[in-house]
């Protein structure tokens, strides 16, 4: 089964403030990565996008789903992803292990799920779910998160490990959400990369967080990727090999030139276990 045909070089995360610059200039970038609602309702966005694609390989990255919501999936959104699918042939598409609905409400956020057993067979059906409707197999995400669960039973690798063997999903291995929840919840990084299983894992995220005044790490995507992160992808990459590693900023966006100066490191940890 075929996770993705991204090639295993350093992406950058694909923002529409630089979609421009990215048209005129064709930067030397192995693949981009975009968010999928962002092109939802057509005309120039996915023009654009267009174009990007017929230069460069392309993720997408779903953030609205919700999968682990307790309401059915929204078909509407479903209908919308699978189109985009489609028309652009994206080579990965990939959504979040959260929640984000409950009954008639929306939270604009990725919700956390607790690591249960009844999680798990929810999660499972849904992918199914997802992967069915879009006609491809999804990567999941891995969450940052700020709270545990009283219920909470499977190790966060585990249960990403068992989610792809049951679904036959592929796993998108974010670090830096790692790295936060050691932080924030006493978890052991290295431990849950440790138990996923290298053949599931198709792509990696880097980024960076924001510490506030009380101690709490959150996940913001608005600084650069912090040390700690760059160890945890050079033993991710020395243990798996070569893969597709993503660099994300969503807030606090610097100039496109300072994201490629920062994947450089990224490409340079790839390279040095290529062999």
């Amino acid at each position: 089964m075929i996770l993705s045909t991204l090639p295993k070089a350093a992406g950058i995360g694909l923002r529409p403030p630089h979609i421009g610059e990215v048209l005129r200039q064709l930067p030397d970038v192995a693949w981009f990565e975009v968010h999928a609602e962002n092109y939802f309702g057509g005309g120039a966005n996915v023009a654009a996008l267009e174009r990007v694609r017929a230069r460069y390989p392309i993720s997408l990255h779903g953030v609205g789903l919700g999968l682990g919501s307790p309401a059915p999936l929204d078909p509407v959104h479903l209908a919308a992803f699978r189109a985009l699918v489609e028309r652009i042939e994206p080579q990965a598409v990939s959504e979040h292990l959260c929640w984000n609905r409950l009954g008639d409400e929306f939270f604009n956020d990725l919700l956390p799920l607790p690591y249960s057993q009844d999680a798990l067979d929810w999660m499972v059906e849904r992918v199914d779910q997802v992967q069915e409707a879009l006609g491809r197999v999804v990567l999941i995400e891995n969450l940052s998160s700020y709270i545990s669960f009283a219920d909470d039973q499977i190790a966060e690798g585990e249960f990403l490990a068992e989610l792809a063997r049951r679904s036959g999903c592929g796993l998108l291995l974010d670090l830096n959400n790692l790295h936060v929840n050691e932080h924030n919840l006493g978890r052991d990084a290295q431990a849950a990369i440790d138990a996923l299983p290298a053949a599931a894992i198709a792509e990696i995220h880097i980024a960076g967080f924001e510490a506030r005044d009380d101690g709490l790490w959150i996940d913001t995507h608005g600084q650069p990727v912090v040390e700690a992160v760059w160890q945890l992808l050079d033993t991710t990459l020395a243990r798996l090999g070569p893969l597709p590693v993503l660099l994300e900023r969503d807030t606090n966006l610097p100039a496109f030139s300072e994201l490629q100066a920062e994947s450089a490191r990224a490409q340079a940890a790839i390279d040095r276990v290529r062999g």
